[in-house]
């Protein structure tokens, strides 16, 4: 590459151009992963402990799962208790901020099962594949 070349490019990369934050950017950024929908999907059917998450959520590693949960307990979307230390027990609920999303995840589901083949509803994916042991919970809660 020439010198005037090298100039150039040199010259584009000096001009400054200020960052906003578009909503709908940060939006995404804080939700839009491959697992985190789905989180959020479970999660507004009720409080879920960990193991039960990983169980019903399809191919999801334990070490994703628990990024993501710390993850979005830091973006105020869900809310951690922790009812026994001794015995580690531990229950995922959405916030009210998570619960907001749901608005949202609906209208991508709405879209998505127009426009996109082979896909199934919010509520059919989680009455499929929502494991035993999780569905005599919400049993019990309801």
């Amino acid at each position: 590459m020439n010198q005037e070349n090298k100039n150039k490019f040199a010259a584009r990369h000096e001009t400054y151009v200020p960052e906003y934050n578009c909503s709908v950017i940060a939006t995404l950024r804080t939700f839009a992963t491959k697992w985190k929908p789905c989180i959020v999907c479970y999660l507004s059917e009720g409080p879920m402990r960990y193991n039960d998450l990983f169980r019903t959520i399809p191919n999801i590693s334990r070490k994703i799962l628990s990024e993501h949960l710390k993850e979005l307990e830091n973006d105020s979307l869900i809310i951690r208790n922790q009812f026994d230390t001794k015995k580690q027990r531990v229950e995922y609920e959405l916030s009210e901020t998570g619960k907001s999303l749901m608005v949202i995840l609906e209208q991508l589901q709405d879209w998505g099962l127009r426009n996109v083949d082979n896909v199934v509803s919010i509520e059919k994916m989680i009455t499929e594949t929502l494991s035993p042991k999780a569905k005599n919970y919400w049993r019990s809660k309801n």
